[in-house]
């Protein structure tokens, strides 16, 4: 079981272009973030308490003195010694170690999905920081176009065949694309924090992405039944087998306690007479056992224990119903983000065709700077969409691979 769950740590679909770099911000984060290390931290201590079900009863010792010594006839009592011990019922030890142990397997699985959510996140932040980047690219080649624009109005303008307005027009396009850049850049420096904070590192050390993601030409496949192996419900079969387990020890403890003992009684010669046993003491092994008659207690914990198992099952099926329906979600918008992408690679096409269509005007004499922006919108309209769309591609195939593996 530990090595399906290890398995699906590193099953996060990337693409081949930035897998590598992804892969070591998981690695780092899962190295050194405080949350995981919590969680390995109980993880840990539920290990140590398998040594502690090791116990037994303590060691039951007595002693007595007689302040007026009964007088036997091989002598005068003394004192009294005594020593005991109770020993659990066979088997009840181990049933202990059980226990214990499927509750180390159940915190085990807690650490895997921490993990797993760990790596979603960084990936869901990296996706993130390469659309910011990607857009700025994006903002800086428009800003270059509309400047050579406006140099071809100024010199229209020149020649009176553009008017001022046309050059004003191309300024302030200008500085609204600035003013998104700027914009994006102050959101850089958020998700660049928000990645540094998983990692456990300095809030604003750089944050590296690749500057180009492919958008894959098909999809993988993914079968609902994969979600049958996610560790989120994987975590209530480890729960409902510590039930079992702890009802296994409940029977156990319910059996009788069988003791073992010895009694020392040290007896005083009499000096007035003289026999073979005068003066022997007293050596009195000792067994004893312990029986719950009037005890319901462990009726009680026997039915707390087979509701725990339907109210575990319950839970189960509760998360099944909803990690199925954020899968739907997921493929669903996957699915939209691949329309909207061929749409806008269809639109982005033809936008350049009509601006290589007014290029070829403006060498004939006449242009219109009006179309010209439109023109320019539409583009940075289509390019940004396809950035969007490309990184919630990759988001929600994050999360595909987070459910079914």
């Amino acid at each position: 079981m530990r090595y399906i769950i290890l398995i699906g740590l590193v099953f996060f679909a990337f693409a081949e272009v930035n897998a590598q770099d992804l892969a070591s911000y998981i690695q780092e984060a899962e190295k050194n973030n405080p949350e995981i290390q919590a969680f390995e931290l109980r993880y840990n201590i539920a290990e140590e308490k398998v040594n502690e079900v090791d116990w037994l009863p303590n060691t039951e010792i007595g002693v007595g003195y007689f302040i007026s010594e009964p007088e036997t006839r091989t002598g005068a009592q003394r004192a009294r010694f005594s020593v005991k011990q109770m020993l659990p019922w066979f088997g009840t030890i181990s049933a202990r170690e059980n226990y214990a142990s499927s509750m180390a397997e159940a915190q085990f699985v807690e650490v895997t999905i921490a993990k797993r959510k760990l790596a979603l996140s960084v990936s869901q932040f990296y996706y993130q920081l390469y659309e910011i980047r990607a857009k700025q690219e994006v903002l800086d080649e428009n800003i270059a176009l509309l400047q050579t624009y406006e140099r071809l109005a100024l010199t229209s303008v020149e020649v009176g065949k553009a008017s001022a307005v046309d050059v004003l027009r191309l300024q302030i396009r200008q500085n609204e694309l600035q003013q998104e850049k700027d914009v994006l850049i102050q959101q850089d420096k958020g998700i660049q924090a928000a990645i540094n904070g998983l990692l456990n590192r300095e809030y604003d050390k750089d944050a590296l992405v690749v500057s180009y993601l492919e958008f894959p030409k098909e999809d993988n496949f993914y079968s609902y039944e994969a979600l049958s192996v996610n560790p989120e419900l994987l975590k209530y079969d480890k729960l409902y087998e510590s039930v079992a387990q702890s009802e296994l020890l409940n029977q156990r403890e319910a059996l009788p306690m069988i003791g073992f003992g010895l009694d020392y009684v040290p007896v005083s010669e009499r000096p007035d007479m003289n026999f073979s046993d005068n003066g022997k003491d007293i050596v009195m092994p000792m067994v004893s056992i312990t029986i719950p008659i009037f005890n319901n207690r462990y009726k009680s914990i026997s039915k707390q224990n087979e509701l725990r198992k339907q109210e575990i099952q319950s839970q189960k099926d509760e998360r099944l119903n909803v990690l199925v329906a954020e899968l739907s979600k997921a493929i669903s918008q996957r699915n939209q983000s691949r329309i909207k992408f061929n749409t806008q690679e269809k639109n982005l096409k033809q936008a350049e065709d009509a601006e290589e269509i007014l290029i070829k005007n403006y060498e004939t004499g006449t242009i219109d700077f009006n179309d010209v922006l439109d023109i320019q919108e539409l583009q940075l309209k289509f390019q940004m969409g396809q950035i969007e769309t490309t990184k919630l591609y990759y988001v929600q195939t994050a999360l595909i691979n987070y459910l079914t593996n």
